[in-house]
């Protein structure tokens, strides 16, 4: 991908929107009291060639971080970067404990609860609903993390 900046003004965006720190710390004193004035829309760490950046925020936390790295070709800004995980135990807990709650809560009901057949339904319906908003809601973050990156550093 291509950035419309130029090397000095895409290091000085990054400089000027991210708060520096590790992306993998879960709750910092940095996020939370930011150190710098106002809160940054990032959070990570970037050097002259490479960068990882997450969310700068401590309600609505997303479990991805871009990760990448620009150089200058030809007075043209190459960015290369990638959102991934960045904790593979807080992903899969995200995507699979509402299926885990549905097979355990199925066992209960079968062995233990014959009789509350209405209560398992809606039991049961709550906890798909639970499945499914789950995986969308973290597929969201995923793509507003990554629409913010595309629209402050103006890729293209």
């Amino acid at each position: 991908m291509e950035s419309k900046l130029s090397l000095e003004e895409f290091r000085l965006r990054l400089k000027n929107n991210t708060e520096i720190g590790s992306p993998k710390a879960a709750l910092g004193q940095v996020r939370i009291f930011p150190i710098s004035g106002g809160i940054k829309p990032f959070y990570g760490f970037f050097d002259d060639n490479s960068f990882s950046l997450t969310v700068n925020s401590t309600k609505s936390s997303t479990n991805f971080i871009i990760r990448g790295k620009y150089e200058s070709i030809n007075n043209r800004l190459k960015v290369d970067c990638i959102v991934e995980p960045g904790n593979k135990y807080k992903q899969f807990w995200a995507y699979y404990s509402p299926i885990i709650l549905i097979v355990a809560i199925n066992i209960f009901f079968l062995f233990f609860a014959k009789g509350l057949r209405r209560a398992s339904t809606i039991v049961n319906l709550f906890l798909l609903f639970m499945a499914f908003y789950s995986r969308w809601n973290e597929e969201r973050k995923r793509k507003k993390l990554e629409q913010k990156f595309i629209s402050i550093f103006e890729i293209r």
